[in-house]
């Protein structure tokens, strides 16, 4: 009976909404047979707003519908700005999030979370998790079948790629590829870190709209899932039961269409078995669901295996017709040729949780205190929309990077991606460096002492940025079969495409 009064709901708010532009909740009561108060129809209604197209506002103790606006690009406002770059000077999980996990934990063992018999369990799950991390190959069984293994997890890596999948938001609606209204995949979702990160992120928005549909495998973590996300998600943020399926047997059909933004996040590299055309298979067919000005997005960790796998998965996306909009472009209009490239991201580091505390209340504390935020990452899309649009003129005198060792000792002008953050140390500053033709890696070497205002913005550039470097010696380090640019006094650094630079 009570899923013929929930049918009867959804058919009339369809039938009433197609007719009027706006309504009280209350007056759906006057086309159906049950007896239900306002706030039992909204819970009714709530998961299905967003494919209606309805807005709700709360007017006393009823609510108002009416038919949202059509979507369109989000345009960050000087408020949405200022919230989001003060949450990123000193991220942390908030508060409320913590106190969501550690009830959990509570509920999840019967015990408080920081009883030290849970937290010595939790421990041993971090230690394990860790330890099979960097195993290889078919030993290498990551699983989340067991409580403790998503205890933690909750505990060591989702502080950190909850703050990350921030960042990449935030970067993708300052670019201008997100929507006032989304509708977003998340596959692998564990225990909900991408719908978590992207509530936590739409409260510092005003009134955007997100619709979350998420595919995950194990029980324990839809457990989780179910028990944390939707006290932490906000009106603005539209939740479905996540789908039960291992990611490799994902039917298209089974998901949404139309898909804004389809998610793969620390998930690929722990498919074990499974070569890199394989994945592309994988990512290829469900992106079938995804709307034409959609995006998906891919990010795995950033140690040199799984960032260099990462890449070859781009590559064998756009060699199969999706194009890559970030971080990587193609400058001179080539392929990529660099068999081996290691690029990450790296922001500041977040702040520790009560919990990473309390773990580290031990003999060794470094081994469950992680703050680091430093990924890998890429952004494909079917329209060919690409983040940098620079393409180097005809006959600009630039040193392409496939023939460098042409210019052995020599001075050359060079234009180029900056793909990764300072790697060196308080002597000199060392960046990555691509301009698609690349055959041996390249890096930028700043020394302390030779940093001017003229070549001082590549520190301050930020990842994926095109850059003109003039005058820089080519080195090459037999060591590590790269070579090196050596930026001097006389180096300059500025954007590609303009004249002068700040």
């Amino acid at each position: 009976m009570k899923k013929d009064s929930e049918k009867e709901i959804i058919s009339t708010l369809k039938y009433v909404s197609h007719m009027k532009s706006e309504l009280m909740l209350s007056e759906i009561r006057n086309y159906i047979t049950s007896d239900m108060s306002v706030e039992q129809m909204y819970d009714v209604i709530r998961p299905f707003l967003y494919e209606l197209d309805i807005d709700v506002i709360q007017e006393g103790a009823d609510l108002r519908l009416r038919r949202s606006p059509p979507a369109v690009v989000m345009k960050l406002t000087e408020n949405e700005i200022k919230k989001n770059e003060l949450f990123f000077r000193s991220a942390v999980v908030s508060a409320k999030l913590q106190t969501l996990i550690e009830q959990y934990i509570s509920k999840k063992t019967a015990k408080q979370w920081n009883d030290p018999v849970v937290l010595d369990r939790i421990r041993k799950a971090v230690l394990d998790q860790k330890d099979l991390y960097w195993k290889e190959g078919s030993s290498r069984k990551i699983s989340y079948k067991k409580g403790y293994n998503v205890l933690g997890y909750l505990a060591y890596q989702f502080p950190v790629y909850f703050v990350q999948f921030q960042h990449i938001l935030y970067d993708m609606a300052l670019s201008g590829i997100l929507k006032t209204r989304m509708k977003v995949l998340d596959v692998g979702t564990g225990p909900g870190t991408v719908p978590l990160a992207i509530a936590d992120f739409y409260k510092r928005l005003e009134g955007r709209k997100v619709d979350i549909h998420c595919v995950e495998l194990y029980d324990e973590n839809i457990e989780a899932f179910n028990s944390i996300v939707p006290q932490y998600a906000s009106d603005y943020v539209t939740l479905h039961e996540p789908i039960r399926s291992d990611v490799c047997k994902i039917k298209p059909e089974s998901l949404p269409e139309n898909i804004d933004l389809m998610v793969f996040s620390n998930v690929l590299n722990e498919i074990k078995d499974v070569t890199i055309e394989q994945k592309a298979d994988m990512v290829l067919k469900l992106a079938q669901r995804l709307a034409p000005d959609g995006s998906i997005l891919v990010i795995e960790p950033a140690d040199r295996t799984n960032s260099v796998e990462l890449r070859r998965l781009s590559i064998a996306l756009k060699e199969a017709g999706l194009g890559i909009y970030a971080p990587c472009s193609f400058i001179w209009n080539t392929g990529c040729s660099l068999k081996e490239c290691w690029s990450f991201e790296q922001k500041q580091d977040i702040n520790p949780t009560l919990l990473m505390h309390r773990l580290a209340e031990c003999d060794e504390p470094y081994r469950y205190i992680n703050t680091d935020l430093k990924y890998s990452y890429f952004i494909v899309r079917k329209d060919g929309l690409t983040k940098e649009c620079y393409r180097v003129p005809p006959k600009a005198r630039f040193a392409r990077f496939s023939k460098i060792g042409m210019h052995k000792d020599k001075r050359i002008n060079v234009v180029c991606s900056l793909m990764s953050g300072d790697l060196g140390d308080g002597k000199y500053s060392l960046y990555k460096l691509c301009d698609g033709t690349s055959r041996k890696a390249v890096y930028a070497v700043l020394p302390w002492h030779n940093v001017t205002e003229d070549n001082s913005l590549i520190k301050r550039a930020k990842y994926g940025e095109i850059l003109e470097i003039h005058n820089v010696l080519v080195n090459y380090n037999k060591e590590k079969d790269a070579y090196n640019l050596l930026l001097s006094k006389g180096s300059t650094v500025g954007r590609a495409g303009y004249e002068n630079d700040d």
